[in-house]
């Protein structure tokens, strides 16, 4: 039998979840939320090459640039998501929305803020990086507090396609403006639609009198959430909370090696291939096949499949199916193959969203984000590590076959400890006589 502060804390949730039309408003603005943290977020890299030209940057001096956005990216995972428990996802959305976006259209500013231009660069983007750090455990925190679990795949899903879409967008936007104007115009863009959009949802969907709370409880560090306290060792006492945590860790490693390498491993096997071909297709294929596997994942759940069976499905083809079409980028000659394998394992890997990212969700919604924080912040750290281990790997031995065998090896090990040990049941409702 339940305690009655458990009863009590379901039936709050109940009552504090969106209506039909609430969901679908907010769904859309976080989709669109999210397409613009990812247009901000790749503005340099996109503008990498034009800004080596202006502050005569050579090939390591931009590396520190573009790799500087993960130092502050790994430091406020677990933060953003104490604070969406504690003070509402949504307002940490927005006020970190409307600072980034301030920072992405003053980036041309700070470039040229007296002769440092690599050192202002490189705190911008770290500075970048915090503020974007604590989005989605903010996100995760929010869904799993105001979408019923029937829903939550869908929603996670569809909001997740923002990042193959802000990606998409900023390339083909980014790639007219740097054509016809000059790089700054990349920057002003993307923070002047990232600001618009958080006075949007500031002026539509947000009531002033909760964002002034949020700001007062910041500055005065006040407790709002009844239950902002953390069980850390109920939870963590937990196998499956590892099982998601490091079902997570392997995920993302296997995304950032993917991410960081496959562009330069069709350039150099394939040097004579249309660029926008390999740029432009898997990321295409990737945002159907997250919003099909949101869609999948609740129809199952509905037709009475227990949500620990979907979510490990979901995990078979976001891990299992797509490290076997990474191992297969690396034993084959062929330009077609090559792509359509590579567009597999990137759009299977967006099952993930109806997987992991939602189990999180399972097995503690009343403290989602900060364990969501928790699990992207050991993934971004083992994100990094693999990228530099795939880059020793390709230097040493000469061949691809390695770095996709690398991200096979990961995907598998990660689905494997969720098969084994991954549960659905939640682990945050305590029993009234333990300490926490």
């Amino acid at each position: 039998m339940q305690p009655p502060l458990d009863e009590a804390r379901r039936d709050t949730a109940e009552d504090t979840q969106w209506s039909r039309p609430q969901c679908q408003a907010w769904t859309g603005a976080l989709l669109l939320g999210t397409c613009l943290l990812y247009c901000a977020r790749a503005s340099v890299p996109v503008c990498t090459v034009a800004m080596s030209q202006d502050f005569g940057w050579n090939k390591k001096e931009a590396g520190i640039v573009l790799s500087s956005f993960f130092w502050g990216y790994c430091l406020t995972q677990v933060v953003g998501g104490h604070l969406g428990d504690r003070i509402g996802g949504e307002k940490v959305i927005v006020l970190s929305a409307s600072a980034w976006g301030s920072i992405t259209a003053a980036t041309p500013l700070l470039a040229h803020l007296g002769g440092a231009h690599l050192v202002c660069m490189t705190l911008s983007r770290v500075l970048m990086g915090l503020l974007q750090g604590v989005y989605f455990p903010a996100l995760t925190s929010l869904l799993s507090q105001k979408v019923r679990e029937s829903e939550r795949a869908f929603t996670y899903s569809t909001v997740g396609a923002g990042s193959q879409i802000g990606t998409l967008l900023t390339g083909v936007v980014g790639s007219a403006l740097l054509e016809w104007h000059s790089w700054q115009s990349v920057f002003y863009f993307s923070g002047s639609l990232t600001l618009l959009w958080a006075w949007y949802v500031h002026r539509y969907l947000l009531r002033e009198k909760d964002l002034v709370l949020a700001l007062g409880v910041l500055v005065r560090g006040l407790p709002v959430s009844r239950h902002s306290k953390v069980p850390w060792r109920q939870l963590f006492r937990k196998p499956s909370v590892w099982a998601a945590v490091f079902s997570q860790l392997c995920s993302a490693c296997s995304f950032f090696i993917l991410l960081s390498w496959l562009p330069t491993f069709f350039q150099e096997t394939f040097p004579h291939a249309k660029g926008w071909v390999f740029n432009v297709v898997p990321w295409l294929v990737a945002i159907p096949a997250s919003v099909f596997s949101g869609f999948l994942s609740d129809h199952l759940i509905c037709q009475g499949y227990r949500p620990i069976v979907v979510r490990k499905f979901m995990q078979v083809m976001g891990l299992g199916l797509s490290g076997i079409f990474a191992l297969c980028l690396g034993h084959t000659s062929s330009f077609f193959e090559s792509v359509v394998f590579a567009s597999a394992s990137i759009g299977l890997q967006t099952f993930n969203h109806s997987g992991i990212s939602v189990n999180i969700q399972d097995l503690a919604p009343s403290c989602a984000g900060f364990l969501f924080g928790v699990a992207n912040t050991a993934g971004a750290v083992a994100g990094v590590v693999g990228v530099c281990l795939g880059g020793y790997l390709i230097e040493t031995t000469g061949s691809w076959t390695y770095l996709f065998n690398l991200v096979a090896v990961t995907s598998n090990l990660g689905l494997c400890t969720f098969l084994v040990f991954g549960q659905a049941q939640r682990v945050d409702l305590s029993p009234a006589r333990e300490d926490l």
